[in-house]
């Protein structure tokens, strides 16, 4: 099963490290894959949650970690601009039910169903189905699913 560190995080939030590229980097030093916020803003990508902060090069998404972000894309821009490269795992949502990331896994907002390519959001928030078929996990408290 994938666990996905929710922007870095592995034992709760922390609001003012998520989406720092050293936390992130931290939690794929601890082997976990990891959601990204991906924003593209005058001609650059940047990490963040409300905005855009932490400015990086495509290479950042580019190179071997790429296989391991889950890249949430916080403005129109910024997905038109990820989805140019094949590599990069992308997608766009709010607060839907369901969304589709551009390698075809479905990302599966809390309290909804879940199937075998779900990746369960949150789920202290809840969840609906058996976590342990589902693809993946994301979580501010991935940690504790280590034994899912």
């Amino acid at each position: 099963m994938k666990l996905i560190s929710h922007r870095g995080n592995l034992e709760g939030r922390k609001p003012e490290l998520e989406n720092n590229p050293e936390y992130i980097d931290e939690a794929l030093s601890k082997g976990y894959d990891v959601e990204i916020d991906v924003w593209w803003s005058g001609n650059s990508f940047y990490l963040g949650h409300d905005n855009p902060q932490y400015k990086i090069d495509i290479s950042y998404l580019l190179n071997n970690r790429c296989y391991k972000f889950w890249c949430h894309a916080k403005n129109g821009e910024a997905l038109h601009k990820m989805r140019k490269y094949r590599r990069i795992n992308s997608f766009w949502h709010q607060k839907d039910d369901f969304v589709l990331t551009s390698k075809g896994f479905i990302w599966t907002y809390p309290n909804k169903p879940l199937y075998s390519n779900s990746i369960c959001v949150l789920p202290k928030l809840g969840y609906k189905g058996d976590i342990k078929k589902c693809y993946g996990i994301c979580s501010d408290y991935i940690k504790e699913y280590k034994n899912v």
